[in-house]
């Protein structure tokens, strides 16, 4: 049954995986080798200094419309888990209130979410605001494709529920993925496990051609304002 809800869905049904499961899929029948991860690396830094390129051009004008709707900071960063855990800073355009979380409690975003700003619905939804993590694609924190970046304090909550959740950090995070094309936002721990079973889909059968495909289908929400 995993092997076929797996072929059809285009997820990992995680709650239905036997425990070797993680070292069968991902060390035994592994697909990922020498060329693949080396091309990935050079298909990083050439997209990654296109986009900083666009990034630069494009700052001012953000700057100005971000300023005028909601005034300062321009840029937001946040700690971030990247690879086997290893905390790193993302860089974003803000798109929410400032003091967004002045309780210093984390909450996850939604799509309704109330402390998105005018510009910030734009900037999500054209997926403009994620222009500055190319320089984390740049210093090999982040790659252009792979699992969303999670903050530390959910990567701790989930993987005391969901199944297999850590297995997510046995690659680079990405700024577009297979869950992020595939699924919108999360906001229960049902929706964050189904979101997982995408990314353990794309760890297990990453390839060149699954990276570009993802890349064309973010470009298509891009130009369709369908950005998640």
């Amino acid at each position: 049954m995993p092997a076929l809800y797996e072929e059809l869905m285009g997820r990992v049904p995680v709650h239905h995986l036997e425990s070797e499961w993680l070292i069968r899929s991902f060390v035994v029948e592994a697909r990922v080798n020498g060329f693949y991860e080396t091309a990935k690396r050079l298909l990083d830094l050439l997209t990654s200094l296109v986009g900083l390129v666009i990034c630069g051009l494009l700052y001012p004008l953000l700057a100005l419309v971000i300023a005028i709707d909601t005034g300062f900071p321009i840029i937001y960063s946040q700690v971030r888990s990247g690879k086997g855990g290893r905390p790193y800073r993302i860089h974003k355009f803000r798109t929410m209130i400032q003091d967004a979380e002045k309780d210093g409690k984390a909450r996850m975003a939604s799509e309704s979410d109330d402390r998105v700003t005018r510009v910030g619905h734009f900037l999500r939804r054209s997926h403009l605001d994620e222009l500055p993590q190319f320089w984390n694609v740049l210093r090999g924190e982040m790659s252009m494709v792979g699992p969303r970046s999670e903050r530390p304090e959910w990567v701790a909550h989930f993987e005391k529920q969901i199944p297999f959740y850590r297995a997510r950090l046995l690659v680079k995070p990405g700024i577009t993925g297979w869950a992020q094309v595939n699924y919108g936002y999360v906001a229960t721990v049902e929706e964050t496990t189904i979101k997982l079973e995408y990314d353990l889909y794309y760890i297990k059968h990453r390839d060149l051609l699954m990276d570009f495909t993802i890349l064309l289908r973010t470009v298509g929400q891009m130009i369709g304002f369908r950005g998640r």
